[in-house]
């Protein structure tokens, strides 16, 4: 049995589920799973190491913009679909349900992704909806996976996943599946901007290896950092200052990009902030806020 901060994590109940119920005398239901984006407050990349890897050092906070799951009854197998057309057949939820039918007893599921993060935006979306995935299978077999064995899981499908297990804020290190929960912070009022290109991860890898550079060590308080921003876009470096000039307090890529963020004290002065960028037709334009831990673990049955 998981310990019941584990189980809260992944939105999973002491007993069985309404769906495993549901499903189990074979009567018509939805389940919805929100899948956040994240954006990163702090991020540090250290060299690579013996693995050829990158560890890294960063804040991940859940925020409101948001893909869904939209899981309902199957009929012989799986079947995985999307709404956003770029998005490959064989995704982070379809790579989830193989590796979750090895261990849970799962009827077969239509699972509708309803896209709303933008890819190459340093955002998470696929990330994300990997790990609804995984809290979705759980509530639908009614039984948990042990937590090591999730995790595990979680990193087979991508490195971010494990966080959208944990939601809300979060401190990691390693490759980022050492995670550390943190206190739900204070409301932020957030615009996210996208300019018209992408960045791909192991691009921006590749060019930050070329800068001799520290590990920057974890902060004590909240001021943004990105070790990110030596190779972005001039787009994306652009948008960072269009946030400041229109209001933000503190702006910052988040990710490898392309995506930029803004904080504002305020639902008023991130609407007029959005409303600026709009205008200039430079970049898709979002305003969201910081989640909490229960918020980003959403799932609702229908």
């Amino acid at each position: 049995m998981l310990p019941y901060y584990t189980r809260a994590w992944i939105g999973l109940p002491e007993t069985e589920s309404l769906p495993r119920m549901l499903w189990r005398h074979n009567r018509p239901m939805i389940l919805r799973v929100r899948c956040p984006a994240k954006i990163n407050l702090f991020l540090s990349v250290g060299a690579k190491d013996s693995r050829n890897y990158h560890p890294i050092r960063t804040v991940f906070q859940a925020i409101g913009l948001s893909d869904t799951l939209v899981i309902r009854n199957g009929i012989e197998r799986h079947v995985v679909h999307c709404d956003d057309p770029s998005v490959p057949p064989d995704n982070t939820v379809s790579k989830a349900l193989r590796l979750l039918s090895e261990v849970l007893p799962l009827p077969p599921l239509h699972v509708t992704i309803e896209k709303q993060i933008p890819a190459e935006s340093g955002l998470g979306g696929g990330s994300s909806n990997g790990a609804g995935m995984l809290r979705a299978a759980q509530r639908i077999a009614g039984m948990s996976i042990p937590f090591g064995e999730l995790k595990g899981i979680a990193e087979a499908i991508g490195m971010d996943v494990p966080f959208f297990l944990v939601g809300g804020q979060a401190k990691a290190e390693g490759y980022g599946e050492r995670l550390v929960p943190l206190p739900d912070p204070l409301a932020n009022w957030i615009v996210v901007a996208r300019p018209p290109i992408g960045c791909s991860t192991a691009v921006a890898y590749q060019k930050l290896d070329a800068f001799v550079r520290g590990w920057r060590e974890f902060s004590d308080d909240d001021q943004l950092y990105n070790d990110f921003e030596r190779v972005a876009p001039s787009e994306s470096l652009g948008l960072i200052q269009q946030l400041l000039g229109s209001g933000a307090k503190d702006a910052l890529l988040s990710g490898s990009g392309s995506a930029v963020f803004g904080r504002f004290d305020s639902q008023e002065a991130a609407q007029a902030s959005a409303a600026r960028l709009e205008s200039d037709d430079m970049a898709k334009v979002w305003i969201s806020r910081y989640l909490t831990r229960a918020e980003s673990l959403q799932i609702e049955v229908a």
